[in-house]
């Protein structure tokens, strides 16, 4: 059984994608991903593929770091990408209406230490850092303390060694 925290190498940007895909297919409303990296690590290009993914007619997924928030209607249902890098307060977050997103969309939530005390306790925090020696390779450290991604992670790695 997978326990948190599971670190994956990410040796190119097509097992980024990959990786984005599958746990994709797995995800549901209400369930909540944190993007946590630095500038350059991925969050966006992983984020990109999974909206994509879950799209029947895949389309452009631009950046919110300008908009700060973009929803798809989705197989899956209602997903909400945010940016929080340019917010500086939870109340920001408030009027984004993020708050009610969490519950229920799917949320890909890049820049999460903008959202202090709304932090969903259950989401899945997925940590992007690239290595120094590959520009294209990523370091994955997913953690988590719900149940929920304990089997859903699990599930993953079967559709990953299928």
């Amino acid at each position: 059984m997978i326990r948190s925290p599971l670190s994956l190498t990410l040796a190119t940007p097509d097992a980024t994608a990959r990786l984005a895909q599958h746990l994709g297919a797995l995800l549901r409303p209400g369930d909540c991903l944190l993007l946590d990296g630095p500038i350059g690590a991925g969050k966006t290009h992983f984020s990109r593929h999974m909206v994509q993914s879950l799209m029947d007619l895949p389309e452009d997924v631009p950046s919110p770091t300008f908009t700060l928030v973009q929803t798809y209607d989705t197989r899956a249902g209602e997903l909400w990408h945010a940016d929080l890098y340019r917010l500086s307060s939870p109340e920001e977050i408030e009027e984004l209406g993020l708050g009610e997103a969490m519950e229920t969309a799917i949320c890909l939530i890049e820049w999460p230490d903008r959202l202090g005390p709304l932090t969903p306790p259950d989401a899945l925090r997925l940590r992007f850092a690239p290595i120094d020696a590959d520009e294209d390779s990523r370091h994955l450290t997913l953690s988590w303390s719900a149940p929920r991604w304990t089997v859903l992670l699990a599930q993953l790695d079967e559709l990953a060694h299928a």
